[in-house]
Formats: structure tokens, C-alpha cells, sequence
């Protein structure tokens, strides 16, 4: 008898306990921009974190104009519609891999274990710094942009084109930064993100139509860069912002964006879900 009234007493208390609730969409919105506005703060709080999306672009597009603009195309006036926007894409793809090596550095500090213990939706701290990376990426191509101008770039699109050309930089590193973050939960620590990200990002940038006329190319190295989904990009900003198009290039360049996101987001979910 006392043993069947201890075994009610206990169904009692389970049943009494609340029952965890699955976050709804709204509430995963609201927590995935609370975690964006954590990342925000964390980065005013590190200046540094701001220095491959601020120093970087003035230096590479000064540096690469001036030493290259005479050897490629005669003068840096007419190298700069060919260099903009191949400083664009890759500073786009330096700033996202920061995405990743953020993220394995708040996993190795514990952040996450606490991030564990909270009733919030798994995916937030995911999608929260990516949605902060977004003033990153903006601030990167902005400042691109300004710089061309100042050296004398003058783009043959006009207003409507540049603005297409920065939604769509801005569109592509959040796209390519799903890669990163990826790698982000699979790599044992923050160096070693950092050292696959520099291994992906090398030979996507400058084994592209970045830089260089793709017809000087190797013939054989040339069909590796018409498949290149940095050269789709590169040349979907320069029909935008040089020619003031919206070509088919630019439709392959979003696609391939989409399909980055459509592979890429549900593995970083489920590895990130395993590790929690």
C-alpha cells in the first residue's frame, strides 16, 4: 500500500513539472536577433575584429591598383572597373571566414555550454552572428567602393548599378560565410579554422577572373575558373556596377548564393546540434 501511494505521489510530481516547449518561429527570430545584437556588442568591444573589413580593402585595392594597373590593363584608370569589384568579392570571402573562427573560439571558451542551458531555439547562435556579420560585409564593400571612387573609378552602371553591386557582396559573403561556419563546428580549434578558411580562400579568389583577364589564362586552368563561384559573382558585380545590366550572370550568381545556403546552413545546424 505505501509502496502504491509513493509511486502515485511520484507520477504526481512528474506531472506537475512544466513541460519544455519547442520555440516558435517568432521566438526564434527574436532570439536569433538577440543573439545578433551580442555579436554586435562583442564587436565594438574588439576593434581588431574590424580590421580585414576596414584596413584590408584600402590597402589591397591601393596596393594592387598601382603595382598591377599598368602591367594588365596600361593604366590604373582603366584597371580599376576590372579591380573593384574583384576586391569586393574578395573581401567579402575574407570577412565571412571570420564567421567561423568567432564561432570555434565562443565553443573552446564554454560560451556554448551556457547558450546549452538556456531554453532557446538551437539554431539562434548560429544564425544570431551571422545576421551581425552583415554590417561587415556592408561596411567592407562600402569602403571598396569609396576607395575606387577616390582613385578615379567612375562605374558605368551609376547609382542603381553600385547598389546592386553592394547588395549583392553583401548577399554573397553571407551566403559563402555558412562554409565557414561549418567548418566552424567541425574543426578542433580556432587556428585550425583558420588555417582551412586561408586553404579555401587563396585559390577561389586568385584562381578567378578577379585580377587577371581570364584569356591569359592556361587553357586547362581557364574551365576551373569558368566554374568558380567567385568568378560567377566577380562577373555578376561587373555587369551591375560596369555595365548596369542584370544579366543572366547575375541570376547564376544568386542561385549559386542559394544553393551554398541550401547545403551548407543545414550541416552547420546539425553538426552544431551534435556538438551541443
Amino acid at each position: 500500500m505505501t509502496t502504491t501511494l509513493l509511486a502515485e505521489h511520484e507520477t504526481t510530481e512528474v506531472l506537475d513539472r512544466p513541460v519544455a516547449i519547442r520555440p516558435s518561429l517568432r521566438d526564434t527570430v527574436d532570439q536569433s536577433l538577440a543573439m545578433a545584437w551580442r555579436a554586435l556588442k562583442k564587436m565594438r568591444r574588439n576593434p581588431e575584429q574590424w580590421f580585414d573589413v576596414t584596413v584590408q580593402p584600402l590597402l589591397f585595392t591601393a596596393m594592387f591598383a598601382y603595382i598591377f594597373g599598368g602591367a594588365i590593363s596600361g593604366s590604373v584608370q582603366d584597371y580599376l572597373p576590372i579591380l573593384i569589384t574583384g576586391i569586393l568579392a574578395q573581401t567579402a570571402l575574407t570577412a565571412c571566414m571570420a564567421t567561423g573562427i568567432q564561432l570555434r573560439e565562443d565553443m573552446d571558451k564554454g560560451v556554448f555550454d551556457r547558450f546549452k542551458s538556456l531554453p532557446i531555439a538551437r539554431i539562434a547562435p548560429l544564425v544570431g552572428p551571422a545576421i551581425a556579420d552583415l554590417v561587415r560585409y556592408g561596411t567592407a564593400a562600402t569602403l571598396t567602393i569609396l576607395t575606387g571612387l577616390v582613385m578615379g573609378y567612375r562605374p558605368g552602371g551609376g547609382v542603381p548599378g553600385v547598389v546592386g553591386g553592394w547588395l549583392l557582396t553583401i548577399v554573397a559573403g553571407w551566403s559563402l560565410a555558412w562554409i565557414f561556419t561549418f567548418l566552424g563546428t567541425k574543426a578542433r580549434s580556432a587556428q585550425a579554422v583558420q588555417g582551412i578558411s586561408m586553404m579555401i580562400m587563396f585559390p577561389l579568389t586568385f584562381l578567378s577572373d578577379a585580377f587577371v583577364p581570364v584569356s591569359t589564362l592556361p587553357g586547362w586552368l581557364q574551365h576551373f575558373v569558368a566554374v568558380n563561384p567567385v568568378t560567377l559573382v566577380i562577373d555578376a558585380l561587373r555587369d551591375l556596377m560596369n555595365d548596369g545590366q542584370v544579366t543572366a550572370n547575375v541570376g547564376w550568381a544568386l542561385l549559386g548564393c542559394a544553393v551554398v545556403v541550401a547545403v551548407f546552413l543545414p550541416l552547420s545546424v546539425r553538426s552544431y546540434n551534435r556538438k551541443m
